[in-house]
C-alpha cells in the first residue's frame, strides 16, 4: 500500500532489498482526471514515503523509479529526451513527474543509487485491457470470434511511441547496473497513431479495415462484411490530450548498449495471438 508509511517501513526494514522498482501506481490517465487526489497520494507522495523508507535503513539500496513518457505532455520537441522540458497534461502525468523529480532530489541530497526511467509507451499481451491497446487486440479478437459487435475508441489520431515490455524491463534492469544514478529514456524512437495500431491488429485477424467519415463520425468498417467493427466515440476523448509522444532513447543505447528488439508489427501480432487464444479459452485478461 503506497498509502501507509509504516506498512512501507516495515517492509524495507524486513527484506533489506538490494534493488527495488517502483512500479507500483494508479497508472490509468482516464481515471486520474476522476481520482486526481488519490492518484496524486499513490503516485506522487507514496515514491516519497518510499524513498524515505529507503533513507531511513541506512542501507545502500538500488532504487528505479517508473517515470513516464506522459510527463512530457504538450510537447516542446520532437523527438523526447532527457532534456526536454516537461508539461503534464493529467492528474496522472502531474504525479509522476513530482515523483520524478523527488526521485532527484533523493539521488542529490542523500546520495541514494536512485534512478528515474522516463519509459514511452510499452505493451505486452499482459497489458491491462483498460488500456488501448489491449482494447483494440481483445475487442478485435472477440469481434473475430462472433463474442462482440463493436469497440469503441476515443482519439484515434494520438501518437504514441509503442515497444514491448519485455525490452523495457530488460532497460529498467541495466539502469541499477551502471556504477553511477541517472535518468533515462527507453523508447523505439518511432510513433504510430492508435488509427495505425487498428490497421496492423485488424490485418492480422484477416480483416479488410477501412475508415469512413470524419472525426468523431469516423468509423472502421470491414471492407468484406461491410460491417462497422471500430467507432469512435467522443466521450472517450481526454480533457486534455497529448497528442504526440516520441522518445529518443541515444542515452541508454550509449550509456549501457540498450535498444528496443521488438518491431510494431510482431507486437501488435504477438498481442492479437495471445487475445485470440484468451477469447476461445473463454478468458479475459484483466
Amino acid at each position: 500500500d503506497m498509502t501507509d508509511s509504516g506498512g512501507l517501513n516495515r517492509l524495507v526494514m524486513t527484506v533489506e532489498p538490494d534493488e527495488i522498482y517502483n512500479l507500483a501506481a494508479q497508472s490509468q490517465v482516464h481515471i486520474s482526471f476522476d481520482q486526481p487526489e488519490y492518484t496524486g497520494n499513490t503516485d506522487g507522495l507514496g515514491t516519497t514515503r518510499l524513498l524515505e523508507a529507503i533513507r531511513a535503513t541506512g542501507r545502500p539500496t538500488r532504487f528505479y523509479q517508473a517515470s513516464t513518457s506522459e510527463m512530457f505532455g504538450k510537447v516542446r520537441a520532437v523527438p523526447q529526451n532527457e532534456l526536454t522540458p516537461f508539461h503534464p497534461r493529467s492528474p496522472y502525468a502531474i504525479s509522476k513527474l513530482y515523483a520524478h523529480w523527488m526521485t532527484i532530489n533523493y539521488r542529490e541530497s542523500y546520495d541514494l543509487f536512485a534512478c528515474s526511467g522516463i519509459l514511452f509507451n510499452h505493451e505486452s499481451p499482459l497489458r491491462g485491457i483498460e488500456f488501448v491497446t489491449r482494447k483494440i487486440t481483445a475487442g478485435l479478437a472477440r469481434i473475430r470470434e462472433g463474442q462482440q459487435d463493436v469497440i469503441e475508441l476515443g482519439n484515434i489520431d494520438a501518437k504514441r511511441d509503442w515497444g514491448f515490455a519485455g525490452d523495457y524491463v530488460e532497460g529498467m534492469w541495466r539502469m541499477l547496473q551502471q556504477s553511477e544514478p541517472d535518468d533515462f529514456v527507453l523508447a523505439t524512437g518511432t510513433t504510430a497513431s492508435v488509427r495505425s495500431f487498428c490497421e496492423l491488429v485488424a490485418a492480422a485477424l484477416d480483416y479488410d479495415l477501412v475508415w469512413e467519415g470524419e472525426g468523431v463520425d469516423t468509423t472502421g468498417v470491414d471492407r468484406r462484411s461491410g460491417k462497422t467493427i471500430i467507432r469512435v466515440n467522443p466521450k472517450l476523448y481526454r480533457p486534455a490530450e497529448v497528442d504526440l509522444l516520441i522518445g529518443d532513447a541515444s542515452k541508454a543505447r550509449n550509456k549501457f548498449g540498450w535498444m528496443a528488439e521488438m518491431a510494431l508489427p510482431q507486437l501488435a501480432e504477438m498481442m492479437v495471438e495471445a487475445d485470440l487464444r484468451r477469447t476461445r479459452a473463454g478468458q479475459v485478461l484483466l
